[in-house]
């Protein structure tokens, strides 16, 4: 049975599960399927297309209960990085600013460390955990449509970015539209590319959560960030501690996990004035204003401060408080 056609028939019928590839209906669309012609399109287009008992697929996706039969792949890099430790970083799409400043530092790191990001390309966290990783090492997102489609078209440019430097991938050919019921059938792909994934910021029902539950089903690790008990956005993630994820306050909570070391990085030396006020929101968060008190800086000393802070990613605001984001160690 080609696997091609497998993977082209069961988007054509809008189902990633054959029941029946050996239907009637199946025989007659292999028999018909220009395999060569499709083939050589592909490689016109710069997209490749690896089947899942090819000795290059994944290892990691092979071994799932429900594997795709093949995977449709654009980018620069070489299938190899899957050989690599490899991390999902999934969350709320719309996420806090602390959230996404927490999934971008943390990608960061674990991209420094040599573990490859991989998330769905989705706003929120996913599109800050590939940008973050995308300053320090390599990253992969997974579509739920081709891969030629750059969805959301808001994230064209980071697409563009990731298959310069990293892969998009997806089970399904090229032109296939999204849709709401190719996601949770995307995050199956996701958890089985990955050692574990990291559930940053969720909702009570979201698809992040989706994507945690499938890692557990394949027996690989699930970690979450605490979050504010009053926050919507933290119910998923602190439901999942409630139930034994294990708790990321650090990068090193999940390089732990890998069994990966971390990387030794210089800390940056800061101004005293902007010491002065990191060190003050390293407690509690606080507001511009409680600032001023803490400080005895000027207004605009600290309105200044926090400006240079933000750009550095020391800190971050969310509703109108500021805070340090994760730390590393």
């Amino acid at each position: 049975m080609s696997r091609l056609a497998v993977a082209m028939f069961a988007a054509a019928t809008d189902s990633h599960l054959l029941d029946e590839p050996r239907s009637a209906r199946f025989e007659q669309f292999s028999a018909e399927l220009d395999e060569p012609s499709v083939l050589a399109d592909l490689q016109r287009r710069g997209i490749r297309w690896v089947a899942c008992d090819a000795p290059e697929f994944p290892a990691r996706l092979r071994k799932i209960h429900d594997p795709p039969a093949g995977l449709f792949i654009r980018g620069a890099a070489d299938l190899s990085v899957f050989d690599a430790p490899c991390v999902a970083v999934v969350g709320a799409r719309a996420c806090s600013a602390y959230g996404a400043a927490v999934a971008a530092e943390l990608a960061r790191g674990l991209a420094r460390a040599g573990v490859v990001v991989v998330s769905g390309l989705a706003r929120g966290v996913d599109g800050a955990a590939h940008r973050g990783a995308l300053d320090t090492g390599t990253t992969v997102a997974v579509l739920g449509c081709g891969v030629d489609r750059d969805y959301p078209r808001a994230h064209r440019m980071l697409a563009a970015t990731i298959a310069k430097r990293g892969l998009i991938v997806s089970e399904y050919p090229p032109g296939v539209e999204p849709a709401p019921w190719r996601f949770p059938a995307r995050n199956r792909i996701v958890a089985g590319l990955c050692d574990a994934t990291v559930v940053v910021e969720a909702r009570e029902r979201s698809g992040a959560l989706i994507t945690a539950d499938l890692a557990l089903d394949e027996g690989r690790e699930v970690l979450a960030v605490p979050g504010e008990i009053t926050s919507l956005l933290s119910k998923g993630t602190n439901h999942l501690l409630r139930l034994g994820a294990v708790p990321v306050t650090c990068l090193g909570d999940v390089l732990a996990v890998l069994g990966v070391e971390p990387v030794s990085v210089t800390p940056c030396v800061l101004a005293p004035r902007l010491e002065a006020v990191r060190t003050a929101v390293a407690d509690v968060p606080a507001a511009a204003d409680e600032l001023v008190r803490k400080t005895g800086l000027s207004a605009g000393d600290v309105a200044a401060a926090l400006a240079e802070l933000e750009l550095a990613g020391a800190v971050v605001q969310a509703d109108g408080l500021y805070r340090v984001v994760m730390p590393v160690g």
